[in-house]
């Protein structure tokens, strides 16, 4: 497989300077990497290594110093996520989900269908009327993934959506998104500082360099899918998760690893 002529979004040699209040920031420098079609891809990284940077970039958010951000032909839309829900406070949950196709001018039995649709994948069925007050926090991430998915984005970037939960809420949410996930089979591209998040969700984990940054490894994760909670406790699962740790500790050198996604096991 050609995956240059495959991909469904390529970054070339992308780099990234701007200015804040402590003066001039190189977050991105030289940064090269491809995702194929459907695949759930996670990024992680130290903090300030140009993780959320690498997503407005692609969303059109941030302009990029230099550098190229192909989509394949058939990609238009891009959905994002961040780590807040950023729900509107006086808008009813089906409300909130509508909301991009409102601004759209869809008609409006297309948008109540579709939003309905939604509302039903991610298991707020009977949440309809709500305001996000009365929600969960991984109720109201439920919404804002809903709401991306509206629009029925080719590509969908997730700025460490479940950062703000506990552990075991994090966890359920994990399964939550691979079910969305395996429905939808879109395009994934996230962000996560969980080791164990990250392997259980992805195909495949790109490693980032401290700033400016660069990808330092590529894990292909190689487990089989479905995805279960079980597969948490198994010997692979640790083998990979020690692999990313001693990747991510200052301690550790690890040179540049670059790897297809073609050369990823089938999932």
């Amino acid at each position: 497989m050609n995956s240059s002529l495959d991909a469904a979004l390529r970054l070339q040699n992308l780099e990234v300077i701007f200015s804040d209040a402590s003066g001039v920031v190189h977050a991105l420098n030289d940064l090269s990497f491809e995702l194929m079609p459907n695949e759930f891809v996670c990024l992680i990284g130290p903090s300030g290594s140009g993780k959320s940077t690498i997503l407005r970039v692609i969303a059109g958010l941030v302009e990029p110093t230099s550098g190229k951000v192909k989509f394949n032909d058939h990609q238009s839309h891009v959905g994002l996520v961040f780590q807040k829900a950023n729900l509107m406070p006086w808008r009813r949950v089906i409300e909130n989900v509508k909301l991009p196709l409102e601004l759209e001018d869809r008609p409006d039995d297309i948008i109540q269908t579709r939003a309905q649709e939604l509302i039903d994948l991610v298991g707020l069925s009977g949440f309809e009327n709500a305001y996000p007050h009365d929600l969960s926090g991984g109720m109201a991430q439920r919404v804002a993934i809903a709401r991306s998915l509206i629009q029925d984005p080719d590509l969908l970037l997730l700025d460490e959506p479940f950062g703000s939960l506990d552990a075991l809420t994090r966890e359920r949410m994990g399964d939550e998104l691979l079910h969305i996930w395996q429905a939808r089979r879109k395009t994934v591209l996230m962000v996560t500082h969980s080791i164990s998040e990250a392997i259980y969700l992805s195909d495949r984990v790109l490693v980032l360099s401290s700033r400016p940054g660069q990808i330092k490894q590529v894990l292909n994760v190689g487990l089989p899918r479905p995805r279960t909670p079980e597969m948490r406790y198994l010997p692979e699962f640790s083998t990979l998760a020690h692999q990313l740790r001693d990747c991510l500790s200052e301690e550790q050198i690890c040179p540049p690893k670059m790897s297809s996604p073609s050369d990823r096991s089938s999932s």
